[in-house]
């Protein structure tokens, strides 16, 4: 008898629907694959098999040839062996096949028949409704993460006889439901506070205009001078997720298989902070069939990159299209898949290989070639693509000792909160964020400048040497810096306060 299943297949961080096929026929026992398994899929037949006897149902000592349609479309990972379990089941006559055309099935199956949970399913669910499935049957730790579409029946099980029994008897079961927007809502924020930082009064005021504006920022200072502990506390201060963003973020967390036996939708800005070490395809995504790489996983949240100057500056070059574009793309002999990539970076660094170049305490030790070299690993398009660009200087003995006295993460999260919606009230029309994701046509209509204004801005290009994008980038920070103040237009204090942040990168 011939029964057919439906699956799914991830293609970057999208699904394509998959038939799966058993054809029960005469002949020696056997089961067959086709469809270009990979090596997971292929010893799908043997868990399943196992899995079946041990859960008490018949395994057909018959040829068993399973089809995985479409077939020129690779197919990886262990999600198929439940629809490979139901598709014997029901080709051997022992489950109703009625339903089997309405669900998407996934779930990877132990030997002893509980199903275990599996990567990208809430892209899954997403394409079973856009497909107009009726629902989709998953582990129950996938459960909450599917039911996270809207107009889907979810179901969740945790062992193959609890699925062959809803196939033959539904009426005994009902779908799972979850009021997504409540869970965000009441999620609250765990992360580190900026109130325990000491002193770095500009440093604080970088980081708020960072947040504001969704502004890519670098620190550069001596070790011990806070840089890393200001960075880490920037999700603190950013907006909280809206609801759409919070399920573009897991579902690229679903793709990437971190959302396995982890609940369901993420609630919090993402923190990436990758070591020094990391290549080049782990920051963009890569890998033979592609996944998302470090500044995806970033994505809607922060990138820190902490030793700046440490990574390879072939890695580093990696990130100059992503910053510019907002994604990333990667190709192969087979396909191409696109990654969204819209964060924010954050990266620290000490001015020179000792460390204490420009420090009033301990003097820098290295020779002017020396420093020549280290900032070398920062290539000149690279930093105009930064914002804003700090000196954190040493505290003074009296900072160290006292008590911290700065603004807590909550009071700086309502003003960059307050920022953030007159500039999407201004940004909405254009389907825009953030002033970072301003292009030149906008900054010609909201970051008009008087004559005096213009003045110094041109003296600054002069004096620094800024390219096109570099004062593009100012322009996108005065306005930034206009929003937190509540101004409707540009003013000179403004462009003059962006401009002090473009300064770092001429140390190279």
């Amino acid at each position: 008898m011939l029964a057919r299943v439906w699956s799914a297949s991830l293609v970057g961080i999208d699904a394509m629907k998959v038939g799966v096929e058993v054809d029960i026929a005469g002949g020696l026992p056997a089961i067959v694959v086709v469809g270009l398994p990979d090596t997971a899929v292929q010893e799908s037949k043997e868990r399943v098999k196992a899995a079946l006897k041990n859960a008490g149902y018949a395994f057909p000592m018959r040829r068993v040839v399973i089809n995985l349609t479409p077939a020129d479309l690779r197919k990886e990972g262990p999600s198929f062996d439940l629809p490979i379990s139901m598709g014997i089941l029901a080709a051997s006559e022992q489950v109703n096949v009625q339903l089997l055309e309405q669900f998407i099935l996934l779930g990877e199956v132990s030997l002893d028949g509980s199903l275990r949970a599996v990567a990208g399913v809430l892209a899954i669910a997403a394409t079973a409704k856009q497909l107009g499935m009726r629902g989709i049957i998953v582990p129950t730790d996938n459960a909450c993460e599917a039911a996270l579409v809207q107009g889907l029946d979810v179901y969740g099980f945790q062992h193959l006889s609890e699925v062959a029994d809803f196939l033959n008897h539904p009426d005994r079961y009902q779908p799972l439901q979850v009021d997504a927007t409540q869970e965000l809502a009441r999620s609250p924020f765990t992360g580190l506070d900026l109130k325990d930082v000491k002193g770095q009064a500009q440093a604080r005021r970088a980081l708020e205009i960072a947040a504001a504006g969704g502004h890519n920022l670098v620190f550069v200072g001596p070790p011990g001078s806070g840089k890393t502990m200001l960075a880490r506390r920037l999700p603190g201060i950013l907006p909280p997720l809206s609801f759409e963003e919070a399920l573009e973020v897991t579902q690229i967390h679903s793709v990437a298989g971190l959302l396995k036996e982890r609940g369901s939708l993420v609630c919090d800005r993402p923190f990436r902070s990758p070591h020094h070490s990391a290549s080049g395809p782990s920051l963009v995504g890569g890998g033979s069939f592609p996944r998302p790489g470090e500044i995806s996983l970033a994505h809607r949240g922060v990138l820190f990159l902490d030793e700046l100057t440490e990574f390879k500056r072939d890695v580093l070059e990696f990130l100059r299209q992503p910053l510019e574009d907002g994604c990333v793309t990667i190709s192969r002999t087979r396909q191409s898949v696109a990654f969204p990539a819209q964060f924010t970076l954050v990266a620290s660094t000490n001015p020179c290989p000792c460390g204490y170049f420009g420090d009033t305490v301990q003097a820098c030790t290295c020779s002017p070639r020396g420093r020549e070299q280290y900032w070398a690993k920062l290539s000149g398009p690279l930093m105009d693509r930064i914002d804003l660009q700090v000196a954190v200087n040493r505290l003074k003995p009296e900072e160290m000792i006292q008590q911290p006295k700065g603004e807590d993460s909550q009071t700086v999260r309502q003003r960059v909160q307050q920022a953030r919606a007159v500039s999407q009230k201004r940004l909405q029309s254009e389907g825009l964020r953030c002033n970072a994701e301003m292009q030149s046509r906008h900054l010609r209509q909201w970051c008009q400048m008087d004559e005096a204004t213009q003045a110094l801005l041109e003296g600054a290009i002069r004096k620094l040497g800024l390219s096109a994008r570099a004062t593009d980038r100012i322009l996108k920070v005065a306005r930034t810096i206009a929003d937190l103040t509540g101004e409707d237009s540009l003013q000179t204090v403004h462009v003059a306060e962006a401009i002090q942040y473009r300064t770092i990168d001429r140390m190279q």
